[in-house]
């Protein structure tokens, strides 16, 4: 394995430009063609963003840049650039591989994703297509960035693939993918507000629909997608806290719930 190290130097005042577009269109393009996020930082005087992404190899790396620069997702990214303007002042990066042997290090790799079964007054449920998973439909959510609640992760990341602010009745679910590392939280709530669209560079569809056991299938083709989906429909709640340790504050707790009403 080897690690790209990517350093940007930026303003900011463009932070939250930067993690925009960093979501719309640098990830998604990375992911699909076969890198690994490792992480992503940002110091203290928000002016300067780490990422780190891993590749078996150096020709691994170049083959993947060269999908993506004939991508046409990475098209559309050059032309959001030239919309909002300069994102960075500049960026450089580097190569590493580990200094451990294999056999003898194993760090933990997991990665915490978010999923929202959201329903609106009518009881229909909010789906969104992904253009990197383009053959189903599938409840909107993403991954966890450091430093966030699943609580803040799951109201950003549905705000962003969608435009809806919702609130949240509470878990319905937990999901070990042990191929990948991925463990995704599964809330349930309803739509409070906001108009839907779409994500650019994200989400292709984005819209609520009746969604009973018997049409499921017709809609949400992978079966992890709607297995999570179905026990979200009658849920069995789990408690949840949020909270800060050394000395203990709590945040945030979700307590189980009895009943629900869509």
């Amino acid at each position: 394995m080897i690690y790209r190290r990517k350093t940007y130097k930026i303003k900011p005042e463009k932070l939250n430009d930067f993690n925009q577009f960093f979501h719309s269109y640098l990830y998604p393009n990375q992911i699909k063609h076969g890198a690994k996020l490792i992480g992503r930082w940002v110091n203290e005087d928000k002016d300067e963003i780490l990422a780190i992404w891993e590749y078996k190899s150096i020709e691994h790396y170049e083959g993947i840049e060269n999908l993506i620069r004939n991508s046409e997702l990475h098209q559309k990214a050059k032309e959001k650039r030239m919309e909002i303007g300069e994102l960075y002042i500049e960026n450089n990066q580097d190569f590493l591989t580990s200094t451990a042997s294999p056999a003898t290090y194993h760090p933990p790799k997991h990665i915490v994703s978010v999923s929202g079964y959201i329903t609106n007054e009518e009881g229909k449920v909010l789906l969104v297509r992904n253009f990197h998973r383009s053959d189903t439909m599938e409840m909107p959510g993403g991954q966890v960035e450091e430093g966030e609640t699943l609580e803040e992760a799951i109201h950003r990341e549905i705000l962003e693939e969608t435009g809806v602010k919702v609130q949240l009745q509470g878990i319905t679910g937990i999901y070990q993918n042990i191929t990948n590392g991925v463990i995704c939280v599964v809330f349930r709530g309803h739509y409070e507000s906001g108009e839907i669209r779409t994500a650019e560079g994200e989400t292709s569809e984005v819209f609520f629909t009746e969604l009973t056991k018997e049409r499921i299938n017709e809609l949400i083709t992978r079966p992890h997608f709607r297995s999570r989906t179905l026990d979200a429909m009658e849920p069995n709640y789990l408690p949840y806290e949020a909270f800060k340790a050394i000395p203990y504050e709590l945040i945030k707790r979700f307590e189980v719930k009895k009943e629900f009403s869509s």
